[in-house]
């Protein structure tokens, strides 16, 4: 392949409250057997793209044992493979990383022990399905030095993104950060093209002058000087910002055209594989729009829900528009509705956990109620 690819799994996003507290973001739960990174090393790795650095800061161990071996994604060949950076904590005057150019700068040896003319830089928070072959062959024909896969959100609020101008011909006239009052609807994915070369050199750049972003000291201050495209995806995507985009985002799992995209549509979303026994549904178990996963033993009824593995179910509970995590136990006679329950939640006979559509209740992983 003629890339490689470098994932950014920063980790940290206080939005997620206590599902981030010993968790990398990238390592989120989901649509039932999944992690939130399976999708963009899968996105990789059905694109050609074999040779691919993850770059994480916190909560790095939930993520390192997710991809600690690359087999699953197909990276374990003996010229490439897959790698995770974390800062180098040694010396004495160490440092975090400072942002997101600075965190591949520091490990700016990856781009420089490589021969791969581009680069294909993603978001380990991003759930979608995309060919980066067909990004590649577009960013050559338009002559870019940047090309930016951005997607237009139409009505949707676009305050929190990063909002980019295009003119007729999808070059890049404009671009503005979580901008108050937007004046366009298109917004950048945070995932870019770029030639390994020129990143090389705007990295050490940067560097050089004490800046340490992409968006902002490199699409931005770059954005006259260089010649940026906006690549147009049009598929579905998300991404997990906080809680309620991590909610609604695994509930889209429940629709037959996500689903089909992603569980039948060929090339496939591949994850670590875990040997789980087959859920189990007793006699007085009634399932309805609802994913169950390997190791799950049903003895009520479950609506509208994503269970993960080895969750227990009691005799005549209820659960509802709800998202319980691996391990969790679920007594005789609950009630859990418009609700998330972490790894290995414990809710006793009888307990009820209701939330609303707009107030959606969390238990935190372990809890005991």
């Amino acid at each position: 392949m003629r890339a490689i690819g470098i994932v950014l799994a920063g980790g940290k996003r206080t939005t997620l409250g206590v599902l981030t507290k010993q968790r990398n973001v990238a390592a989120m739960p989901i649509g039932g057997s999944y992690r939130s990174i399976d999708f963009a090393l899968s996105n990789l790795s059905n694109s050609g793209i074999k040779k691919v650095a993850v770059i994480s800061q916190y909560s790095a161990r939930s993520l390192a044992d997710h991809i600690g071996s690359s087999k699953w994604w197909d990276f374990g060949r003996k010229k490439t493979g897959l790698f995770l950076f974390t800062p180098n904590m040694s010396s004495q005057d160490a440092f975090g990383f400072r942002g997101t150019a600075d965190s591949i700068f520091q490990n700016i040896e990856f781009l420089k022990k490589s021969n791969e003319p581009y680069v294909v830089i993603t978001s380990g928070e991003e759930i979608y399905k995309i060919d980066y072959e067909k990004v590649i062959k577009y960013h050559e024909q338009k002559g870019s030095d940047i090309t930016i896969i951005c997607k237009d959100m139409k009505t949707y609020e676009v305050q929190d993104y990063g909002v980019i101008g295009l003119d007729e011909n999808d070059r890049m006239i404009e671009f503005e950060e979580k901008p108050l009052d937007p004046q366009y609807t298109t917004v950048s994915l945070g995932e870019y093209v770029i030639g390994r070369e020129l990143l090389i050199r705007l990295l050490e750049e940067l560097e050089a002058d004490g800046r340490y972003s992409i968006v902002n000291d490199i699409v931005m201050r770059y954005r006259k000087k260089l010649k940026i495209n906006g690549y147009r995806y049009e598929g579905y995507w998300r991404r997990i910002r906080d809680i309620p985009e991590f909610y609604h985002l695994n509930m889209d799992f429940l629709t037959p055209e996500v689903r089909g995209l992603f569980f039948n549509e060929y090339p496939y979303i591949s994850t670590k594989a875990k040997d789980e026994p087959p859920a189990k549904f007793n006699a007085q178990s009634s399932i309805s729009n609802s994913i169950i996963s390997g190791g799950d033993i049903i003895n009520g009824k479950v609506e509208s829900s994503v269970l993960f593995r080895r969750v227990f179910i009691g005799e005549g509970s209820v659960v509802k528009n709800s998202i319980i995590m691996e391990g969790a136990t679920i007594g005789k006679g609950c009630i859990i509705e418009n609700a998330i329950l972490d790894k290995q939640v414990f809710v006793s006979d009888g307990q009820k956990v209701i939330g609303t559509k707009d107030k959606i209740i969390l238990l935190e992983k372990r809890n005991i109620v």
